[in-house]
């Protein structure tokens, strides 16, 4: 996990790979993203490398980092083969003027709380999500499926992985949830909607989901960074 408030990036990687593999596999990840997205910073601190409009090409270069972490998890296991099967979920944030970008590989998502009302603003690169849209299994059937947690896209493997960006128009007030699966295969959409409009603190509320999912089973690691829109940042 990173969070970087003064820059507006915000991060979550859910590593896999077993024997304490998949820690190294969101730790690489993790350093790769960090080390590309403060190189973007510094060069658009210089008035470098912006758009046309003098703006932060945030979605561009939050792609970019996240490819860059997928070429580092690869050379990880190319240097000690002992690490090969690891990978990592990937979801990233990056706050603009106008607009927030998100990016990510895998299951880890992201919420957008506006007005009351819960999006999920990713979608899962899960089997039982492609079958699901496929039609062959119902939202339901998919919650309890034996093959949930299988990936079809991830950081590090055998192929370049493709990134879904998506560039969400940004309005003060709006609540971001960013969560690894941990959450999410514990706890409903329902259910993280009836603790997000709780009237307690971001670290409150941050703090309860992690805690009802625990009281549920809490039978995967659970990270969740929660962040509201102000007039001008985020935090």
């Amino acid at each position: 996990m990173r969070i970087d408030i003064a820059h507006g990036l915000f991060l979550i990687a859910d590593g896999m790979g077993g024997h304490g593999h998949g820690d190294v596999a969101s730790r690489v990840a993790v350093d790769a993203i960090r080390d590309h997205m403060d190189g973007a910073f510094r060069r658009w601190d210089d008035g470098e490398g912006l758009d046309e409009s003098g703006e932060r090409q945030n979605g561009v270069e939050l792609r970019y980092s996240i490819h860059a972490a997928h070429r580092s998890v690869v050379g990880a296991v190319a240097e000690n083969q002992a690490l090969a099967g690891m990978g990592t979920t990937v979801v990233g944030l990056i706050v603009g003027n106008d607009a927030v970008a998100v990016a990510h590989v895998g299951d880890s998502r992201a919420y957008r709380l506006r007005d009351g009302e819960l999006e999920l603003v990713t979608e899962d690169h899960t089997w039982v999500n492609e079958q699901v849209q496929a039609g062959y299994l119902s939202a339901e059937q998919a919650r309890s499926h034996p093959l949930k947690s299988v990936v079809t896209r991830a950081v590090g493997g055998d192929h370049q992985v493709e990134v879904d960006l998506r560039e969400i128009p940004a309005a003060e007030g709006d609540v971001f949830l960013l969560c690894s699966d941990g959450l999410t295969t514990m706890l409903t959409d329902e259910e993280i909607h009836g603790l997000l409009i709780d009237e307690g603190s971001l670290d409150d509320r941050c703090q309860q989901l992690v805690d009802v999912a625990n009281d549920k089973g809490g039978v995967d690691n659970i990270t969740t960074i929660l962040l509201e829109l102000g007039q001008d940042s985020a935090s």
